[in-house]
């Protein structure tokens, strides 16, 4: 029976990647988007690849869109066996904050944080029940970097805090899953050339989902609870 995946924030940049890197190995792709034309289009495109990519609507700040999308799921699939949580937001970066913490406006930490931290503990909340039927499951958060403690540093306040917040919820919930095939860790991709990462960054998009991919389909004696990024783990 096909693995299946849902990648959240899909329609572009290092989820439609995700998105297509795991079709290509057999597994069936739900590529969720809260762009329904947008998203309708970017699962027609990898389909047209022929590849088994299915597009559902998706908005991570809603609990009632995300109980329409486990809905779907448990009636169309029954089960689900990756999930990656790959949806982010970056307000920082449009505003060009890079100053002072006294600078961040608390509305815009608030907002960053719904979408970066709250948001994939509810999609965790919601599917990994599904998950924890057939005792198999991968979940992948995208972090990054930049929510190190260890390496913490000024700039992008709002932003660094809500991947640190993500870290922590990677780690609890995989300590709750710790006697179970359910593996979770989070992910730095590094600097990609994506909307949000803009055309100067060093990676490409294939370079930036390879450790996403890796952990989405670790072995069953794959690690749990960690932060990685190049396929190697790197400080919390």
């Amino acid at each position: 029976m096909k693995k299946v995946a849902v990648v959240t924030g899909a329609n572009r940049g290092l989820g439609f990647e995700t998105c297509r890197q795991l079709a290509k190995q057999g597994i069936q792709v739900i590529l969720t988007s809260r762009d329904s034309a947008k998203g309708k289009a970017a699962a027609e495109k990898l389909q047209a690849e022929g590849l088994d990519v299915k597009f559902h609507l998706l908005d991570v700040t809603s609990r009632d869109s995300i109980e329409h999308l486990a809905q779907f799921i448990r009636n169309e699939f029954v089960r689900l066996d990756i999930l990656v949580n790959n949806a982010g937001i970056a307000p920082d970066f449009v505003l060009g904050s890079e100053g002072s913490i006294f600078n961040s406006k608390i509305e815009t930490l608030q907002k960053t944080i719904e979408t970066n931290t709250y948001a994939p503990l509810l999609l965790c909340q919601a599917l990994i029940p599904l998950m924890k039927a057939n005792n198999y499951g991968r979940v992948v958060n995208v972090s990054s970097g930049a929510g190190q403690l260890e390496d913490m540093q000024t700039g992008y306040a709002t932003y660094r805090i809500s991947k640190t917040a993500l870290n922590a919820v990677t780690r609890i919930i995989a300590n709750e899953l710790k006697e179970t095939n359910i593996l979770v860790n989070a992910v730095c991709p590094g600097w990609v050339r994506t909307d949000m990462g803009g055309p100067n960054a060093p990676r490409s998009l294939e370079e930036g989902v390879d450790t996403i991919v890796w952990l989405a389909t670790l072995p069953d004696d794959g690690p749990t609870s960690g932060f990685f990024r190049d396929r190697k783990p790197i400080p919390w």
